[in-house]
Formats: structure tokens, sequence, C-alpha cells
């Protein structure tokens, strides 16, 4: 059954150390701030471990399981929750840019290897100084609570990765960095109708949602923050939906929340009672996602392509009209 998931993230600000051990500690500190309010999983900055470290990430590089995942892990199974901890990793004998998912449990549930590092060379000889980037295709976690996806930093500017990972039907997609992100961020989120959390090592970490709204960020005197997010949601288009959010609203209230953004024509339907479900609105309300919205025109496209009527379609929206309220 569905239920609203507690994700929370921290952001390093630029809080250096000269030590993995002195970073790991402070960024482990940070964790331990959120454990008040009881987070099902926490994100944590790219690398934090090694970022400015003098004598650079190659010597400090860790098994999986190694001394950062083992406090990392200590701290989950002791509350409960999953930890996103990128780190630096050496395994046989190779180095990625990793972020290990440690589950409630302590034990690691899934390594996802950046794709693509960044070149520290000027003839793009050396990524991340010898870093390799990951060859597996970006995996898709299936946690207690729904479907996760991580992308790393310069991840960011290869579009083809976010795509996989929607293609994989992840709903939250967790990206830790050594900047902010910005605004591709949130054209990820609203493209690939995901929410997007950052947890970066410089001011701004972020929680955003798939309507590209970012609903909570740090700042130099909030270190952490969190949200409680339903990962059964569904984003629609208006047009033959103009009554439905205030159908909904009149008969759930606070039970299922609705936002609009009406300048992309989108609202979010996310309930907030964990007995209810998409799928059940859907059937009483009669809307279907945006994405299906879409595919219907493909397929109609597609016909006229090949020299051919569109067939008919039985949507759920039925006749109702597309650009007024029912009852006017």
């Amino acid at each position: 059954m569905p239920h609203l998931t507690r994700v929370a993230t921290v952001c390093q600000s630029g809080r250096f150390f000269a030590s993995p051990a002195e970073n790991r500690d402070y960024v482990l500190s940070l964790l331990r701030q959120t454990l008040s309010v009881r987070p099902d999983i926490v994100c944590l900055p790219e690398t934090f471990t090694t970022v400015s470290v003098p004598d650079g990430p190659a010597l400090h590089a860790e098994p999986v399981p190694g001394p950062t995942t083992d406090a990392a892990a200590k701290i989950a199974r002791e509350n409960s929750c999953y930890v996103v901890c990128p780190i630096v990793t050496k395994r046989a004998g190779t180095m990625y840019n990793s972020a290990v998912i440690i589950d409630r449990v302590g034990a690691v549930a899934g390594i996802y290897d950046k794709r693509q590092p960044v070149t520290t060379s000027a003839d793009y000889t050396v990524l991340e100084h010898g870093t390799t980037p990951g060859s597996a295709p970006n995996p898709v976690f299936e946690l207690d609570f729904g479907r996760v996806g991580v992308q790393i930093c310069f991840d960011a500017g290869f579009p083809e990765s976010w795509n996989e990972i929607a293609d994989a039907q992840a709903r939250l997609v967790f990206w830790p960095s050594a900047y902010n992100g910005g605004f591709p961020l949130r054209v990820y989120a609203w493209q690939h109708h995901v929410f997007v959390v950052s947890s970066v090592r410089r001011d701004r970490s972020a929680i955003i949602d798939p309507l590209a709204r970012t609903r909570a960020v740090t700042d130099e005197r909030v270190p952490w923050i969190y949200q409680d997010i339903n990962l059964d949601f569904a984003v629609c288009h208006w047009d033959f939906n103009y009554s439905i959010p205030e159908r909904i609203s009149a008969t759930y209230g606070d039970r299922v929340e609705v936002r609009s953004d009406l300048d992309s024509a989108r609202f979010l339907v996310e309930p907030r009672d964990p007995s209810i479900t998409i799928a059940q609105l859907q059937a009483e309300f009669g809307f279907e996602t945006v994405q299906t919205y879409h595919q219907r025109h493909r397929k109609a496209y597609a016909a006229i392509a090949a020299g051919m009527p569109p067939a008919p379609q039985k949507a759920l929206h039925s006749d109702r009209p597309q650009y007024a309220r029912e009852d006017r």
C-alpha cells in the first residue's frame, strides 16, 4: 500500500576539512540531525569524505563495506532509515564515484557508479583524478516505499541518463553533487514527472516536485531539510479535467493534495492519506496522466503518418468538455 515517505537531505555548505575522517564526522553529524524528524531516507553529498583533501581521492578510495559505509550503516540500522551515501569507492582495483544505498537494517541495497565523471585534465585523458565511469545501466532501486534512481553531479548534463531512469519508471531521483544544480534539475523533474532531491557540497540542497516547484531548500543557517511525499502520484494535463481538482478536493479535503501549475497546463494529484491510491481516484473521477494523454496523441499522429484515419480511443475522461468545466 502506498504511504507518505519522509525524505531528508543535507548540505555540506562548503564546510570542508583536511582529512576524510573529519569530513565524514561533519557530514554524519548532519545526518544525525535529521534523525529528529524520523526520516525514511536521507541523502548525503557527492564524495563528501574526500572533497578538498590535499592528497586527493585516489589514496582514500574505500571498499564497500568500508569505514564510511559502516558508519552510515550503523546510523541507518539504529534508526530504521535508508541512507544514500556517496563516496569514492575502490572495488576490484578500480576507482569509482559511487552512491551506496544503505537500507533500513544497515545492509548495502545497491550501488550506483557515476556514469559521466568530469575531466580533470585539459586533454580529457583523466576523469576525476582516475575515476572510471560506471558501465552498468543506470540502476533503479526498489525500496520499500517506491522506486528511486540516482544521478551524480555532472550526470545532469546528459539527458540520456535521465531518460533511462524515467523509462525504468522511477518516481524519485536523488542527485548528490558538488554544485547546486539550478534550473536543469527543475527541468528533469517536470519532463520526467519525478521528484528530484539534491544533496550538495555548496550552499543549497533542494527537494523539487514533479511540477518543477521547489518544496524545500537549505541555506546557510538551515543545513538540512525534509518533506513528506507520496510516490503514488499523478501529473495530469488540464485538458478535459477542468473540474477534476475541485471535485477531488470537495470529496477528500486534505486527504488528497492537488497542486496546479497553470503556466504548463498541469496539475499534480498526491494522496496524503495512505488508504487512498491514484488508481482509485482515477476510477472515481475519470482522469488520466499527462503521459497517457500524450501517448493517445502519438497513436493518432502515427496513424495519420501511415495514411490511415486515427482509431477511436476510449479515454477515462469520456466526452466531457476539453476546455471548460462540466457544469458550464
